[in-house]
């Protein structure tokens, strides 16, 4: 899975939605398949190291965005789940997916449940969920896998959902363009219900802030929208837009500090500028050492 641009920079989109699945794994599928869920061992689930195969044909190399083992239905399973952001024909990505559990089920010899979550904007159409080999006189194989493909969803019917994947997933389903500052500031308002400790807080709000970035007039209706909820809510989200403006004004004083670096001024001097600790000024000074 590639990255693609969005707003002012590169998204990661694949360390974004690794963290957002392996820290709520349990949560996601709940959401998604309840029918599984039930039937977890919670204190078996580890997550393997990324799997990294490479296309003999193209020379590419593909990475599994996550592979969990748990017990399941009273065995050792995988779930093999693989985020999708880019769009491919059809054929390609079902094939490409067969690929990837073909080669784990030979490494590991064990049951997989192959899961994808298709989570570019466009196209809208029905991705498939299959990959086929027939011939008139018999079916050789029929591989299917679970697809959750976010843009055919309505971020509406999530609304109530007690669950941080639904307050963070919400931000990539299928939303019209006048309605991104309401579905921003509903993310939010399900976030304050889930009383998460602040790391876990900012990892849903910050995968929040990343997908719906708005522009100076959907603030303003972002900013409206709030003021329409109750008190303990408003106060609750506002902390959340507070931390926002204080992580943006962090980053945009260490881009000056790496300028500054560049162009070779001291330490002490850049420390005046920008107000940053001389230790996070020593720290840009060896990503910089390390980039070079």
């Amino acid at each position: 899975m590639k990255t693609e641009s969005q707003g002012k920079g590169m998204i990661d989109h694949d360390r974004l939605f690794k963290e957002l699945l392996s820290t709520f794994f349990i949560e996601f599928l709940d959401l998604f398949l309840p029918q599984v869920v039930s039937q977890i061992d919670r204190d078996s689930i580890q997550f393997l190291p990324q799997e990294v195969f490479t296309d003999v044909t193209s020379g590419e190399k593909k990475e599994i965005d996550l592979l969990v083992q748990v017990r399941y239905q009273q065995q050792e399973t995988y779930f093999l789940i693989h985020v999708e952001n880019q769009s491919y024909t059809k054929t390609a990505f079902a094939r490409r997916m067969f690929k990837y559990f073909a080669r784990l089920h030979e490494k590991y010899d064990l049951p997989i449940y192959p899961v994808v979550i298709f989570s570019f904007d466009e196209p809208k159409r029905l991705e498939p969920q299959n990959y086929r080999v027939t011939f008139p006189d018999l079916n050789v194989l029929e591989f299917q896998f679970a697809a959750i493909q976010l843009n055919r969803l309505s971020w509406r019917d999530f609304l109530t959902q007690p669950n941080p994947v639904a307050a963070a997933l919400m931000a990539k389903m299928n939303i019209p363009k006048e309605e991104r500052p309401q579905v921003k500031a509903e993310c939010l308002r399900l976030l304050a219900t889930l009383k998460l400790d602040p790391a876990r807080m900012q990892l849903i709000s910050g995968f929040v802030d990343t997908y719906l970035q708005l522009d100076v007039i959907e603030e303003q209706a972002f900013q409206a929208t709030i003021d329409t909820m109750g008190l303990t809510e408003r106060e609750e989200i506002m902390e959340i837009v507070t931390s926002w403006e204080q992580k943006a004004a962090q980053k945009t004083r260490e881009e000056i500090a790496l300028n500054l670096l560049r162009e070779g001024m001291a330490t002490e001097a850049i420390v005046r500028v920008t107000g940053l600790t001389v230790e996070r000024v020593i720290q840009l000074q060896a990503q910089l050492t390390q980039e070079n």
